[in-house]
């Protein structure tokens, strides 16, 4: 049965703009006709626009609630070790159902931290179960890394002097026996033949080449390229990742793209600290680059030569990485940022409001598999978000264009409803397939009891910091 939706404007893209009253028809999931000059004459106003992707995330819960506050990535992966799911359906169904209430049609998990609690094919099933209920499309990837678990080198002199109950408490938290790159295939495989469909699609996920063997990246690539399946990885995002690089790979980029890794089918996750000539070889590879302005921000990694991406012709998309500026997960929020930190000097624009939205939701797309272009255009998808425009343009001065509108002053409290394939997932800022508010008060439970199993975690944690934080200043200092 066809469903119709009036709106007082709905974007069209960049080159077309804004329409103004129509109706937008969608059956099965799919849009099937815009009806121009058909829309209301009066009454609530309404902006319709594509939904949001949120091109690279975790699924995990908020960081700032473990004591995660002001330090950069590689002491914040540690101290996280605090806030791993303790049940990873409700962990994902919380991140998954604030990320859809903001908007997104489409969000990556980039599982880096799996519970423990379950083997790991009954995690990604109990996440795919997750994604449906809260009705958004996922891109899954099982994070894998093989070398470096503490330190990007080794970890020794951290380890070494410490009381032997703190040392098995750390050895216990982090150091895994490595699965092999035989093995994460076939258990990749084994994940996909399980949850793979038209709302998940399944990915390789290396961590980051830091983390990474060449056996294991060079497996990646291989199978990648054999099957199609498409690959996520963190790239240079911190100094001392571009500290490591230079001194243990300084060829690194160069030797992904010829073994083949570099492709279409990769999505790199920050390049913050990749070079001019790095950002060349991913954009000739047809790679897309995700950036996450306000983790960079949070962790103080640093700003990512977005705009320098797209001129020399990188896919840009845009992801939340589980730390927005208000940790809420507002994608809307995210893109303003990265419009204002990159958008232009001057009279010199990088690109237009429109141009950057219209972009974001492409690669996004691309990056997660989810179908269509997401413009809104017979034949795709129905995904779009309703967006209060009453609110938006609440002065109601003078006409003015309502995406200029969205990038001056848009958050996620605008969204009035969600529509995902067709199904309203999210309606007045509550998730229709889950109870959001009761999923967070049961994890806020769970946590504070295992946060107190993890006292002996939390007695070493300031000696284990401090050398952390040595290890790297001393190891890998950029000049």
């Amino acid at each position: 049965m066809a469903t119709e939706i009036a709106a007082t404007g709905l974007f069209r893209g960049p080159d077309l703009g804004v329409t103004d009253n129509v109706v937008l028809r969608h059956d099965n999931g799919i849009i099937t006709d815009l009806l121009e000059g058909a829309g209301p004459a009066g009454g609530p106003r309404s902006f319709v626009i594509p939904a949001f992707v949120n091109a690279h995330d975790h699924a995990r819960a908020t960081a700032s609630s473990f004591g995660a506050v002001g330090m950069p990535l590689e002491g914040w992966i540690l101290r996280t070790a605090l806030g791993s799911p303790i049940d990873p359906y409700l962990t994902a169904a919380s991140a998954l159902a604030r990320s859809a209430r903001a908007g997104c049609a489409a969000m990556m998990v980039h599982y880096t931290r799996p519970s423990g609690t379950m083997p790991l094919l009954d995690e990604a099933k109990a996440i795919a179960r997750a994604a449906s209920d809260v009705g958004i499309r996922v891109a899954f990837a099982l994070a894998v890394r093989d070398q470096n678990p503490i330190v990007y080198g080794d970890a020794e002199p951290i380890l070494s002097g410490l009381p032997s109950d703190d040392r098995k408490t750390i050895e216990d938290l982090f150091v895994r026996a490595p699965m092999s790159p035989k093995a994460y295939i076939e258990l990749t495989d084994a994940i996909a033949a399980a949850i793979s469909g038209p709302m998940v699609d399944v990915q390789l996920g290396p961590a980051g080449v830091q983390w990474c063997s060449k056996p294991l990246l060079e497996a990646v690539a291989e199978n990648s390229a054999q099957t199609g399946r498409r690959i996520h990885m963190h790239l240079l995002e911190t100094v001392y990742q571009r500290a490591w690089a230079d001194r243990n790979f300084p060829d690194m980029v160069r030797w992904l793209r010829d073994i083949g890794f570099l492709s279409e089918r990769l999505t790199l996750a920050h390049c913050i600290h990749a070079r001019p000539d790095e950002l060349e070889m991913i954009a000739a590879s047809g790679a897309r680059i995700v950036t996450n302005f306000s983790s960079n921000m949070h962790l103080r990694s640093g700003l990512a030569p977005i705009a320098a991406a797209h001129k020399c012709g990188c896919a840009i998309a845009v992801g939340v990485d589980g730390l927005a500026l208000d940790e809420d997960d507002d994608i809307l929020r995210e893109m303003r940022l990265v419009q204002i930190a990159h958008g232009g000097l001057g009279f010199r624009a990088t690109w237009t409001p429109a141009e950057l939205f219209a972009l974001a939701v492409r690669n996004g797309r691309r990056a997660t598999g989810a179908p269509g272009s997401g413009e809104l255009v017979a034949g795709n998808p129905a995904d779009f978000v309703v967006i209060d425009l009453d609110r938006l343009d609440r002065d109601q001065i003078m006409p003015v264009d309502p995406m200029a509108l969205l990038f001056a002053r848009g958050n996620a409290s605008l969204v009035k409803e969600v529509v995902v394939a067709g199904k309203t997932i999210a309606k007045d800022g509550a998730c229709m397939g889950v109870d959001l508010p009761a999923i967070e008060q049961e994890l806020r439970a769970m946590y504070r009891a295992n946060v107190a199993k993890l006292s002996n975690f939390q007695r070493v944690w300031p000696p284990l910091s401090e050398r952390v934080s040595g290890w790297f200043e001393q190891q890998l200092t950029c000049e």
